[in-house]
């Protein structure tokens, strides 16, 4: 205890959240921390049972795909289980360097730098790149990492409301008299809320305003766009886009993350990224992994394997909407694998989550803080090796739980 009489720990004890979380371990309806006891599939073992996997990020289904396994498993066999460095120091090896010239390839762009994580990524960008001179503009629904690196950098913070134009707008004409440079970050594709972010108006009021634009593409890329570059890429602005980030961890069937752009920013980032000089290298399985995942994205069947989970995302939205689901639409009307149910009250998501569970169908939570007061939201997404049958079934189970629910519980949102 400090000489203040103040214990820096007492704020783990009675917090506001203790109540709720006590009341939800003892009830079972904890959604957070489940236990998966085998590979990440359309059907997995969670805890005892069998469950339709409908809360995952492997969107291509590439995790136990065997040419991912053979690129993990020769590198894990050439350069064993860890490279106990940086990749300053001693961990960079052929498979990063390949890495990052297919990813930059892949992206378009002069160069790209490997992280061993996705928040690294952002947070070694942003810390980097931003000081307490520069304004950095966000939308109020981008990743917390997005956030964290923003926090880091010190940089002036000015939130718009998400995917509103004229919000942005209003942020970027306040920053005209900022001492320093404007930087706008968005997610290409959200997070929780599936949608697409309206880049080419972004990229005419960045361009407008002089200032620079970052792009998160971390649930786009391997999904969007003839080869899978992300939102960027489909809706034709990756020429406009001054920099994008991309994770390992959902479509590339791994973990890590990644920056794409040009070569001096790249370089700097290289030589002066705290996030990446001061952190151990990826495990090789993982980087060996990620390689081989990006290397079927770029061949002739990443196309099928893109079209089939939008094909899946389609289908699995319009049998929710069917159902009488909230659905959140993008404005746009572009579908991505992350389908979005709107629940509005933090315990009824709660309670609804776990009938669901009961019922072998798992999904994700999403309550405040990771979405707006009142915006608690049922997270699905699906993947492109889920099958017609599979996702029939877990929609005949859902369109059961939810009609015992209702009548318990009273009425969910139902569609606009």
């Amino acid at each position: 205890m400090s000489q203040t009489g103040i214990d820096v720990f007492a704020k783990v004890r009675g917090h506001e959240r203790a109540e709720i979380l006590r009341a939800a371990q003892e009830a079972d309806m904890l959604p957070f921390f489940r236990v998966v006891e085998s590979p990440a599939a359309p059907v997995m073992e969670m805890e005892g049972a069998e469950r339709v996997m409908l809360g995952s990020n492997n969107y291509l289904g590439l995790t136990g795909d065997p040419r991912v396994i053979a690129g993990a498993r020769e590198a894990l066999e050439t350069y064993g289980t860890g490279l106990t460095g940086s990749r300053l120091l001693n961990g960079t090896t052929p498979l990063h360097l390949e890495l990052e010239r297919e990813i930059a390839a892949w992206m378009g762009t002069e160069d790209a730098i490997v992280f061993t994580t996705g928040h690294q990524a952002n947070l070694g960008a942003l810390g980097t790149l931003l000081g307490p001179e520069d304004t950095v503009i966000v939308d109020s629904a981008d990743h917390a990492s997005i956030l964290d690196g923003c926090l880091l950098s010190k940089a002036k913070l000015r939130p718009f409301r998400h995917n509103k134009l004229d919000k942005l707008e209003k942020a970027l004409s306040r920053a005209v008299n900022d001492p320093g440079g404007v930087l706008i970050v968005v997610d290409g594709v959200f997070s929780m809320e599936g949608d697409v972010a309206p880049l080419k108006e972004i990229a005419d009021l960045a361009e407008r305003y002089g200032a620079r634009l970052m792009v998160d593409e971390a649930h786009g890329a391997g999904v969007l766009g003839a080869r899978g570059a992300g939102a960027s890429e489909l809706l034709g602005v990756e020429d406009r886009v001054d920099l994008r980030m991309g994770t390992f961890s959902k479509s590339l069937a791994s973990c890590g993350g990644f920056l794409a752009g040009s070569s001096e920013v790249i370089e700097y980032l290289r030589i002066q990224s705290r996030a990446f000089l001061f952190t151990a290298s990826a495990v090789p399985a993982a980087v060996g992994a990620a390689l081989a995942a990006l290397r079927i994205v770029r061949s002739d069947e990443g196309p099928q394997l893109m079209a089939k989970v939008l094909e899946n995302a389609r289908h699995w939205r319009e049998g929710l909407h069917g159902l009488g689901f909230r659905v959140i639409e993008s404005e746009n009307g572009i579908v991505t694998p992350v389908v979005p149910v709107l629940v509005e009250d933090d315990w009824k998501a709660g309670l609804l989550w776990k009938a669901l569970w009961d019922a072998g169908v798992f999904v994700n939570v999403a309550i405040h803080p990771a979405v707006p007061p009142g915006g608690a939201l049922l997270r699905t997404s699906v993947m492109a090796t889920h099958d017609t049958a599979t996702l029939d079934e877990a929609l005949r189970r859902v369109g059961e739980v939810k009609a015992a629910f209702e009548a318990e519980h009273g009425a969910l949102p139902s569609p606009l």
